[in-house]
């Protein structure tokens, strides 16, 4: 899932993981990956509009790891050098979520939050992940509409729902079927390692954030004895991809909307929406039902009550804005509307600036994207509608607010069968990972299971901490101090640490606390 506001190569050394899945080809891989390897970048500016430090280049890696002779396409690569002579320890990766989170700007974003003491270590790299921005874009031809994937459960209209995912895989196969089962996340880490080959380096670290943590998780898993300072900021839980991701979203904002309606009533003087939690919660459901008999003028927009469901439910993780966005829409529907929006959906849009590259970045890129890998990295997606159907109808009772929308059919169940399996995270590397409590887009609960898939890892646990995305460059943040520390040293703490949302570390996490849910914009991103 992907930061906003601040919104998977074979070589010697390999794991057994990776040996299992790719025995027949190994004997073929190794010299041929060498051409890959010592590849030469042609570095050069990457925009007039960025500081001229930012170098860019493309580079060639396999379409398919298993045929390194065969096809490539290009990676898109970009570097800020900050080592200093006799400081330096290496090269530190980033990748900014999704998937289908463009990277390239991405050390000049981390140059602004790093401290000196370890800009000082590190060469700062960012890269478009395969298929995504400049990195040979896949587009399946969406329109807007067909980019907009919450659909909430209405017999009456789950046919239609299904026609949309059935279209949606048609496209995305139609446009890219011949490297549709090669744009996964254990490419992209297969070609990170191309990135550090390429690099001179022996080992590399990483910062990832949301999607990033998962992808960083598969490259730890796939080449152990190169991961070298690793932090995962807003953590995938492994066992969960992707279906139980987008589900696990409706599981947790009950508890979030829970606390939104108790925050609610104590402010009832300024939202005058109920002086109690069980006020409030009659006031959004009667609301809902309101806007489904006849929509609400929001902003020139009419909005249903199935609207509002799915664009509000990461908006109760920070119950200020739900309650102002539920204020505005009551006084909307009483003919009393204020200007602009209430609701402020993310548009799946993507604006691409020009970064030096010749080739324009399809509009759908990002979602595209982001289907071509959560559809192809995993087989464990259901392929009967019904099975969808009964899942909506199931979840909607249970988790009013979103249960239908997580479990409705997705363009997944008509997606061809994944190359590979998908990686399973069960390794004792070591790694810092990072977590806010009240995280709308990586619950708590996803951020606890990625914990327990890296046995080596320790966790960051910030107490009350809301938002998607710990790390923000603020040298007196308690999270920032630890992560900065271990980017110094490489000295993970000897034991979990908790933070509050200002103040000093304590150990041990709080593995008891209810977990919240992910952001879900109307492209969906992790």
């Amino acid at each position: 899932m992907r930061i906003r506001r601040v919104a998977p190569l074979i070589t010697s050394g390999v794991t057994a993981t990776l040996l299992a899945a790719l025995a027949p080809a190994q004997a073929s891989a190794a010299e041929p990956l060498n051409r890959f390897e010592n590849q030469k970048p042609a570095w050069h500016r990457c925009d007039s509009s960025q500081p001229a430090a930012l170098q860019c280049a493309t580079i060639k890696v396999p379409l398919d790891y298993r045929r390194p002779d065969g096809r490539t396409i290009d990676l898109a690569i970009s570097r800020m050098k900050t080592s200093v002579a006799g400081k330096r320890h290496g090269v530190i990766l980033f990748n900014p979520g999704g998937p289908g989170g463009e990277g390239l700007d991405m050390p000049v974003m981390m140059k602004g939050a790093l401290p000196k003491n370890v800009l000082q270590q590190y060469d700062l790299i960012g890269f478009d992940p395969r298929g995504v921005g400049h990195s040979s874009p896949v587009t399946c031809g969406l329109t807007e509409t067909e980019q907009d994937f919450q659909h909430a459960y209405r017999p009456e209209t789950f046919n239609r729902d299904v026609t949309w995912a059935r279209t949606v895989a048609e496209k995305c196969r139609a446009r890219n079927g011949d490297k549709l089962p090669y744009i996964t996340t254990r490419n992209t880490a297969r070609d990170m390692d191309v990135i550090r080959a390429v690099l001179g380096e022996k080992k590399i670290s990483y910062l990832g954030y949301s999607y990033g943590t998962y992808l960083g998780a598969v490259y730890a898993q796939m080449f152990p004895r190169r991961t070298d300072r690793w932090v995962l900021d807003s953590a995938v839980d492994p066992a969960r991809v992707w279906r139980g991701m987008i589900q696990v979203w409706a599981e947790g904002t009950e508890p979030a909307f829970a606390r939104w309606t108790k925050w609610t009533a104590r402010h009832d003087r300024t939202y005058k929406l109920g002086n109690t939690p069980a006020k409030v919660n009659k006031t959004f459901w009667d609301l809902i039902a309101r806007a489904d008999r006849s929509p609400i003028d929001d902003g020139g927009r009419k909005v249903t009550g199935d609207d509002i469901r799915a664009e509000l439910r990461a908006e109760f993780f920070t119950p200020k804005g739900a309650a102002e966005s539920v204020m505005n829409l009551k006084k909307a529907a009483n003919g009393h509307a204020t200007p602009g929006r209430s609701l402020a959906p993310d548009t799946p849009q993507q604006a691409h600036r020009s970064t030096g590259f010749a080739a324009q970045v399809p509009a759908d890129n990002g979602t595209a994207a982001f289907w071509t890998v959560v559809c192809g990295d995993t087989s464990a997606w259901p392929r009967n509608p019904e099975q969808y159907r009964r899942d909506a109808i199931r979840d909607k009772a249970k988790y009013p607010v979103y249960g239908d929308i997580a479990s409705n059919i997705m363009p997944c169940a008509y997606w061809s069968k994944p190359a590979e399996a998908v990686t399973a995270v069960d390794n004792k590397v070591g790694v810092l990972t990072v977590q806010n409590q009240w995280d709308s887009q990586t619950p708590l609960v996803s951020g606890l299971g990625m914990h327990r898939a890296l046995k080596g890892s320790r966790m960051v646990y910030v107490q009350g901490g809301e938002g998607h995305g710990v790390y923000s460059g603020d040298p007196r943040a308690c999270a920032d101090i630890t992560v900065n520390a271990y980017l110094s040293t490489g000295k993970l703490p000897t034991k979990d640490v908790t933070c509050k949302v200002s103040g000093r570390p304590s150990p041990g996490v709080n593995q008891q606390l209810v977990p919240a849910a992910p952001h879900t914009p109307q492209a969906p991103r992790f």
